[in-house]
């Protein structure tokens, strides 16, 4: 057996010894868990994973290689990837690259060979944590105090957004769309497209005036990275707008949204992220099973007086998946109905969009 050559250290004390593949460097982050069996490179390029360690429950990564058409961002933040067992040799005509080679490219560190089954119910029994990924050699007391010296960022919204706006736009197109962009996923903006949506995406810091400016049919919240209530400029401009046009949140743009109403939000013990989580329509009775990726998430006590309707409840926990305020045209969901990766059940949220952008042309 080949000597270890990286290991990772929870600030618990904790040590995993594996290999490194992708970039060659140390790097710190909080480490979180991901339960779907497809899409890691979905994964690795959603906005949303920015400084985050992923832990890959699936034991088998990197087989499929990496398309350049999947991508949900074009410059990858995630923090990095350990797990189980990497392929380097991909079986798949439509791959361009291994996942290595990616890793490599945006300076990524990645480990595998651990034991991710054990890790995961570590971080399940105690929440998420900061880890470090350092060479195997490193004494675990060196390695502790560079992860309690490392900073803890929050400033990660500002990184993933754009600089200046950009349009998607679409043939025949019927509605025009801001979106906000606080980490935004590619396959958002494919399905507001395919339902007719020409869609501006702009920076996470523009004002309620310059969104109107635009003249838009809707506006739509983006998810992404981090605490929101580090995002306050995105929730005042929601406090500006609300009522005055359709607005959409998903993920982060939900949790803005509850709080731009006055609720409140809270971090999880260890989030959710995964492609299989059951949420029930409140309104419908019907089970959903949802693609979700979120550390935080609406305190639903808090929705008491605030205007907003609890729509949607996750059936493991009881979490807030939904509310809405119909008298101001406003919903949102906490998981990602654009399903990249993760199943279909969902979409029918952004028909439901697309219907109050219509009412409100038609009013």
């Amino acid at each position: 057996m080949k000597p270890f050559t990286k290991k990772i250290v929870l600030e618990s004390g904790r040590e995993f010894y594996g290999y490194g593949f992708g970039a060659d460097r140390e790097a710190t982050g909080e480490i979180v868990f991901n339960t779907s069996m497809v899409g890691y490179q979905e994964i690795l390029s959603d906005p949303s994973y920015t400084d985050q360690m992923v832990v890959m429950t699936y034991p088998l990564i990197g087989n499929y290689g990496i398309t350049d058409e999947d991508y949900e961002t074009k410059y990858p933040t995630i923090g990095g990837m350990i797990v189980r067992e990497y392929n380097d040799l991909p079986s798949n005509f439509r791959y361009t690259k291994t996942l290595g080679e990616v890793c490599e490219e945006y300076g990524i560190p990645c480990v595998w060979g651990i034991d991710t089954r054990m890790l995961t119910r570590i971080i399940r029994d105690e929440g998420t944590q900061r880890v470090i990924v350092v060479d195997a050699s490193m004494p675990q007391e060196e390695a502790l105090r560079r992860l309690k010296e490392a900073p803890v960022r929050r400033d990660m919204v500002e990184r993933v957004s754009c600089r200046k706006r950009w349009f998607s736009r679409t043939a025949n197109h019927r509605f025009d769309v801001v979106a906000v962009d606080c980490g935004i996923k590619h396959n958002i903006i494919r399905k507001l497209n395919e339902k007719g949506c020409n869609v501006t995406v702009v920076p996470y810091d523009i004002t309620a005036e310059e969104v109107m400016a635009f003249r838009p049919d809707g506006l739509f919240l983006s998810n992404g990275p981090g605490d929101p209530t580090d995002v306050q400029p995105v929730i005042e401009m929601v406090r500006t707008l609300r009522g005055r046009l359709p607005i959409f949140g998903i993920c982060l743009g939900h949790q803005v949204i509850s709080l731009a109403y006055g609720a409140r939000t809270f971090k999880m013990k260890f989030g959710h992220r995964g492609g299989n989580h059951p949420v029930k329509n409140l309104e419908t009775g019907k089970v959903e099973i949802t693609s979700q990726n979120h550390s935080f998430a609406v305190d639903t006590e808090s929705l008491k007086g605030t205007g907003l309707t609890l729509t949607h409840l996750n059936l493991l926990d009881d979490t807030a998946e939904g509310v809405e305020c119909r008298a101001d045209r406003i919903f949102s969901v906490q998981y990602h109905p654009e399903s990249a990766p993760g199943p279909q059940d969902s979409t029918y949220l952004f028909d439901k969009f697309i219907k109050m952008m219509e009412e409100s042309q038609n009013a």
